[in-house]
């Protein structure tokens, strides 16, 4: 039988006492974690949010009480008073908060019974598909509420700090205009304008700015956003981010206002402050020695240019690579002249999954070296190469070459594979680098046409303002910035655009006439023609943050009810059909 809560009350939480309450009289609620039944005796672990306690029920001191806590089962629902007794020594539990102490129960109450639960919530060996379907039970295990205790500590430290630096924290709306942002937006039928669509915001990007225009000067939220993307462990289709803005800055202004934040983060995730200000390194120098823009500085293996050494060589694939005005890299992997061919051939398919034709390596040995490329350069061009490398014996050398940026990335690929396999990263190092002066353009070869790195309102940089009108969009660089920490991107911002015409040039280079332009941008174009005065901003990725200091797998461990990799959710059934009628209210008719 069920009981009722009547006027009873609450007086510690599961993980609150210690041994200054013994001897006092305490109420505890929570669920029943686990149990042991002695037969004159039953030890319960109660759990809530903050802890556990263990309860003792003694049959020699009250029969019918022990009768019934031996009713309970795991996730029944328990109000239990008794007193808080000092346990024995030699029975501390080290791995409970409450590991000294017990309550001695003298009465129970259960105010609610459960189904077996389809996984244990304790020692939870489960699938995710499983743990998600009932992500209520899976909220429960103490590692999830973890994570989320952490996520509620550095939101309320982002509102604390952008407070202190005299942030407003203002909405935008969720409704609002399709715009082109570089992912597909969700749409949002109106039932009272047919045939129209509502967009839900992929970032509050145009609304931030437009507050700047209105003279907030300092802005912040943080953001609920929504991309249609294919997904991934770091992926969701709706997110938050810690969006801020700033007018009257310039990107230093931006690093000063967001490095005392994450020092925050590092003090509250209980790791050691980061010196500031953090390191600098621009795109070119982030490709050119790493192969990525958001390098994981946690192990060595910079790359070496060897561009200039085959030239003019005979191995055809690597000069005419160079020839086009491609690039050779290298990588020395320590030990990496011990690999079986195995190992070699893994790397291999490794790198060609992003874009290399193929990689080419020299097993550095104390009496002869090893490589296929001997045959095209000689023993005297193996020395060459493993004399500009600095190779070691024992090292290997591997190389890639092609297409500048099909060069660099995929041996940036390869890097971080080497690094993974080899055991090279520092786990325990904490590196954080703003990676400056972004491209302004990319192209893409599929559609021969150009498209913004960043965003269309990024702010070129100043002294690239004439190549605009050139040819080589590519040689314009953005002020744009990206916060990377242990090769993972916290966040990213630019300066934006404040003047008309600058806006305009961005989007004939776009591709996008004057009337596309008006039809998509219409309002904000206005809003530049009202006295803009220069801003910006970034957005940082608090799920993304979460995820990495609570080193967590995956972005569903950090937030509360996720979508699986399908963008389905599986406690709802979610998403799911309507009904006609509702179809036809909003003027829709299904196809499928």
């Amino acid at each position: 039988m069920l009981d009722h809560l009547g006027n009873t009350k609450r007086t510690h939480n599961c993980g609150e006492l210690r041994q200054e309450h013994i001897g006092q009289k305490v109420t505890l609620m929570g669920w029943v974690n686990s149990y042991r039944d002695h037969g004159s005796l039953l030890f319960l672990h109660l759990r809530d949010r903050e802890g556990i306690t263990q309860v003792v029920f003694d049959g020699q001191r009250n029969e019918g009480l022990l009768q019934r806590a031996q009713d309970v089962r795991s996730e029944y629902v328990l109000s239990i008073t008794g007193t808080c007794i000092a346990r024995e020594e030699k029975n501390y539990n080290p791995l409970m908060t409450t590991g000294e102490i017990e309550v001695m129960a003298d009465e129970i109450m259960i105010l609610n019974d459960s189904q077996t639960p389809p996984f244990e919530i304790d020692n939870c060996r489960a699938g995710e598909d499983l743990r998600l379907k009932y992500r209520y039970l899976d909220l429960r295990r103490p590692e999830i509420q973890a994570n989320f205790r952490l996520r509620h500590r550095l939101a309320l430290a982002a509102r604390r700090v952008l407070d202190e630096q005299g942030f407003f924290e203002i909405e935008t709306p969720i409704l609002t205009k399709s715009t082109p942002e570089g992912a597909r937006d969700y749409l949002v039928p109106a039932r009272t304008a047919p045939g129209k669509f509502f967009a839900l915001p992929q970032s509050p990007q145009l609304f931030k700015q437009l507050l700047m225009i209105s003279g907030y000067d300092k802005y912040f939220q943080i953001a609920r956003c929504f991309r249609d993307e294919d997904l991934r462990a770091d992926r969701q289709p709706e997110f938050t981010q810690i969006d801020i803005e700033r007018s009257f800055v310039q990107p230093e202004d931006i690093f000063e206002t967001v490095e005392p934040l994450v020092c925050e983060f590092f003090r509250i995730a209980g790791l050691s402050e980061p010196p500031r200000p953090f390191p600098r390194m621009s795109y070119n120098e982030a490709m050119n020695r790493y192969g990525i823009d958001k390098p994981d500085l946690r192990f060595g293996i910079e790359f070496v240019d060897l561009s200039d050494l085959f030239a003019e060589s005979a191995f055809p694939v690597f000069a005419d690579a160079v020839r086009k005005g491609g690039a050779i890299k290298a990588i020395v992997v320590p030990g990496g002249a011990k690999w079986s061919r195995k190992q070699y051939d893994e790397i291999i398919e490794h790198a060609k999954i992003y874009g290399a034709g193929g990689l080419a390596y020299i097993q550095v040995f104390e009496s002869e070296n090893k490589s296929a490329l001997t045959k095209f350069i000689g023993n005297d061009g193996i020395e060459r190469v493993i004399a500009v490398t600095g190779a070691g014996v024992g090292d290997a050398i591997l190389m890639i070459g092609g297409r500048w940026d099909v060069a660099c990335t995929a041996m940036g690929q390869v890097r971080l594979e080497v690094g993974r396999r080899e055991k090279l990263i520092d786990e325990q190092a904490n590196r954080l680098l703003w990676v400056v002066d972004f491209p302004m353009f990319e192209y893409h070869e599929e559609d021969r046409r150009w498209y913004a790195m960043h965003h269309p309102f990024t702010s070129p940089i100043d002294e690239d303002l004439g190549k605009l009108d050139g040819e080589d969009l590519g040689a314009v660089r953005a002020k744009a910035y990206d916060l990377v920490f242990n090769g993972n991107e916290l966040g990213g911002g630019s300066i934006r655009i404040h003047r008309a015409d600058i806006q305009s040039k961005i989007f004939r280079a776009l591709g996008l006439s004057s009337e596309e332009a008006r039809e998509k941008f219409g309002f904000f174009l206005d809003a530049l023609s009202y006295g803009t005065p220069p801003h910006g901003g970034i957005a940082l990725g608090l799920d993304r943050i979460v995820m990495i200091f609570a080193r967590a797998k995956s972005l569903r461990d950090v937030i509360a009810f996720p979508k699986v990799a399908s963008g389905s959710d599986l406690m709802t059934d979610s998403p799911s059909a309507v009904s006609p009628a509702q179809l036809a209210e909003l003027r829709i008719k299904s196809l499928t």
